[in-house]
């Protein structure tokens, strides 16, 4: 017999879908998010010989260095995307960074199909690189949804280990 996949929902097959997910930034979740790229980080190989081994090559892991993350917004009044952005650089110049505030940690929550948290992540010291304020438009186009966009740059994240698997009926 298989081992249960769930610790706490031993019922449970599925893992979680990607679809039910939410950003949380300065204790608010993100209205109208439409998507995340992939949280990823990378560790440097480092290879070496030792003098007395000249035959075989070895491996110790390196620096670590994680990738940016991008977050796609709807286009509504929600200024939280384009507020952070000018809190890193704007057109006032130098004099409008704000030193204290552009670095943010936010959370990263995967929910389940109920819509409760099941697995939380923790970004630091996030910072705003790129924003985009708004999409091409295209008048022969009536389908389409306005989006903006940005992207963060990071020193890197950790799973909240203190949320825990919820329990479902």
């Amino acid at each position: 017999m298989a081992a249960p996949l769930f610790t706490v929902n031993a019922h449970r097959h599925d893992p979680y879908r990607t679809f039910k997910f939410q950003v949380v930034i300065d204790g608010k979740p993100v209205a109208g998010l439409r998507k995340m790229s992939a949280l990823k980080r990378t560790t440097e190989a480092v290879s070496w010989r030792s003098a007395g081994d000249q035959s075989h090559e070895r491996k110790l892991p390196g620096g670590t260095k994680y990738d940016g993350i991008t977050l796609e917004q709807g286009l509504t009044h929600d200024p939280v995307f384009e507020n952070w952005a000018n809190a890193v650089n704007n057109f006032k110049g130098d004099a409008a960074m704000s030193l204290k505030n552009f670095r943010k940690d936010i959370v990263i929550n995967v929910l389940n199909l109920q819509g409760q948290i099941a697995i939380s992540y923790v970004i630091y010291r996030a910072w705003v690189s790129e924003y985009q304020a708004l999409p091409d438009f295209d008048a022969g186009n009536t389908n389409t949804v306005g989006i903006q966009t940005i992207k963060l740059e990071h020193e890197g994240w950790e799973r909240d280990t203190s949320v825990a698997e919820p329990t479902e009926s």
